[in-house]
This record gives structure tokens, C-alpha cells and sequence, in this order.
């Protein structure tokens, strides 16, 4: 009865004694490598349009405002949700004329930090990137000179131009500035992982930090979603894009690596940002885990950093684990009151 007893107390106590010994081997950061994950403080601004607090303001009240649509019903706001991450939760961005666009709706967080701009790298400044949707048929679908005519002919918008710009205009430099000095404002919120890079050892689970360590090492992850914001800015074949949506090779033809190669997007706040990819074809977090896992489709133009992972089903759990640590609180964002009947 005794020898029974203590076997008993053996199968139930060594269970206990296996997970005990895995939490020990959580991995420690070093320095070098912590300090690559550390938020910056300040936000960039560009030598040619720097910040104001009266350009901000200005910018913040046209990206809600549905008058910069042909309809009247759209705005930057509609496909660029605070209250969603920046985006929209949608496979596909849907247009002023209801139509669904090419791809989705990519977030506007920490955007200021990036020198390239759209899923294929079209835009060069965030001052192109934020005016060219107005104009565009499948988006905003409203002229340039319409756009400056209904802005004009409102008083508060005509006061505030002449009040920000010391040329007075309402017109598309001053619009573009305006509205890129707001988009440059938007940053991600501090989440668990900054507060465990910051010295919070509670801040995230030992799941979470077994995960981060896969994701810099046997997940190969680091090596795409680099540092703080964790994105390169660069553009790369993963084995999703097929036939005609070939990305930035759109723009290189000549080039065989950047054939069907999108934007790396951040990863802040992305287990609240499905669905993933720049087409919206991978449904959640662990899909997307799954398909890097896999390595994608092999073909010339398929990142040499993209290839199968083999990580075990535990791995897997612990990276998912970690990239839930990188959703920053839930920011209140007031919208600025609607503009006076015209």
C-alpha cells in the first residue's frame, strides 16, 4: 500500500517538477539586444516640414472629416480606425464608392519612423502618401480643385490655414502637410513587452519570453521585424502574392527578389490587427505563424530569409504568447467636433 502511495505521489508531483525546470530556462536578454527593443521618446519630424501643434491640430480635423470624400461620407478615419489599431479590420480597404480596393488597409502606427510608405513603397514622403488617396478614383475619389473649393468655403477651415501657414493658402502643399504632421503623431502606446524590456519581469509570461527568444532566433522572425517597431521598412517575398499582384516589382521589373515583394508592416498592436497580409488572406495570428512555419511557396523570387521552420507545436503556442505582449494599451481617442453645415 505504501509503495503505491509514493508512486502516486511521484506521477503527480513530476509533472510539476517538468514545467518548474522549463520556466528556469526562460533565456536572458542581454544588453546589446534589449536596447534595440527600447521605445524612443521623440518623434521625427522632417527638416521641410516640421512639427506645430496648429499643423497638427489642423491635420487631425481632415483626417476625420468625411468632406475630404467625393461622397461626402468617407474620411482618412474610415479605413484608418483609432479605435481599430489604424485600420479597419477588413481583408480588403473598401472605397468611397463601396468598392473593395487591391489590398488592405495597412496601420497608421508609428508610421514617422518609416521612409517608405504604402504596401509596395509607392509613396516616398508621408506628405505624398497623404493626399494621393483623396484624389484617387478607387479611394477618396475627389478632385484636387474640388477638395480646395469645399475647404474654402468653409469660414473655420479658411481661418485655420491662414492662422498655420504663413502664406494663407488652402491648397495641396499645405493640406498634405497639415495632414502628414497629424499621421507622424500617431504612435503605438507602451505595451507589457516595453515594460519587461524597461526591467518588468512580471510585465510578460515565461511563455511570452520563450517566445520572444524563437522569435529571434529559430523563428527568424527578428530578422524581417526588426528593432523597436519591430519592422525593417523593407520589402520582401514570402511565398503569399500570386499572378498579377506582384508589389514592388511592379516598379523593378528587372529586379527577381522584389517580384511579389511587399512592405514589412510593424507588428505593434497586431494580435488586434487581423486579418494579416497585404491582401487580407490569412484569417489570424496563428495562420500567419503557420504559414512562415511552412516557409510559403518556393520560388526565385522568395526571400532567402523566408524557408520551413520546423517549430514544434509548444514553439508555436510560446510565439503567439509573445507577439499578444506587443498590444499597447487601448488609447481614448476624442474626435474633434464635426464640422459646421455647409
Amino acid at each position: 500500500m505504501m509503495l503505491k502511495f509514493r508512486s502516486l505521489l511521484v506521477s503527480l508531483v513530476l509533472p510539476l517538477t517538468v514545467v518548474a525546470s522549463s520556466f528556469e530556462k526562460v533565456p536572458e536578454i542581454d544588453a546589446k539586444l534589449r536596447q534595440q527593443y527600447v521605445r524612443p521618446t521623440a518623434t521625427p519630424y522632417p527638416d521641410d516640414d516640421p512639427y506645430s501643434s496648429a499643423k497638427e491640430a489642423l491635420g487631425r480635423t481632415l483626417f476625420f472629416d468625411p468632406l475630404l470624400s467625393g461622397s461626402g461620407t468617407h474620411s482618412c478615419a474610415t479605413c484608418h480606425n483609432p479605435r481599430l489599431s489604424f485600420t479597419d479590420h477588413l481583408p480588403l480597404a473598401i472605397g468611397d464608392a463601396g468598392r473593395a480596393m487591391a489590398v488592405r488597409s495597412p496601420t497608421l502606427l508609428d508610421v514617422a519612423f518609416i521612409d517608405r510608405y504604402g504596401w509596395t513603397g509607392k509613396f516616398s514622403t508621408l506628405e505624398k502618401v497623404s493626399f494621393a488617396p483623396i484624389m484617387a478614383a478607387g479611394n477618396l475619389n475627389l478632385t484636387e480643385s474640388d477638395l480646395v473649393a469645399r475647404l474654402s468655403a468653409v469660414p473655420t477651415y479658411a481661418q485655420a490655414f491662414a492662422t498655420t501657414f504663413p502664406d494663407h493658402k488652402i491648397d495641396r502643399r499645405n493640406i498634405s502637410t497639415a495632414l502628414a504632421t497629424y499621421v507622424r503623431s500617431i504612435r503605438s502606446t507602451t505595451a507589457p513587452f516595453d515594460r519587461w524590456i524597461m526591467g518588468d519581469e512580471n510585465a510578460i509570461s515565461p511563455a511570452a519570453k520563450h517566445g520572444f527568444a524563437i522569435f529571434n532566433g529559430k523563428g527568424n522572425c527578428a530578422q524581417c521585424h526588426s528593432g523597436w517597431a519591430f519592422t525593417d521598412g523593407s520589402f520582401h517575398d514570402i511565398g503569399v502574392a500570386k499572378g498579377d499582384d506582384i508589389g514592388r516589382g511592379a516598379f523593378f521589373k528587372s529586379s527577381i527578389k522584389l517580384r511579389y515583394a511587399f512592405k514589412t508592416p510593424t507588428l505593434r498592436n497586431v494580435a488586434e490587427r487581423g486579418p494579416y497580409m497585404h491582401n487580407g488572406s490569412v484569417p489570424t495570428l496563428e495562420a500567419v505563424i503557420e504559414l512562415y512555419n511552412r516557409g510559403g511557396v518556393d520560388r526565385p523570387s522568395r526571400s532567402e530569409l523566408i524557408h520551413p521552420l520546423g517549430l514544434t507545436p509548444e514553439e508555436k503556442a510560446d510565439l503567439l504568447a509573445f507577439l499578444k505582449t506587443l498590444t499597447g494599451e487601448t488609447e481614448v481617442v476624442t474626435l474633434p467636433p464635426p464640422p459646421p453645415p455647409r
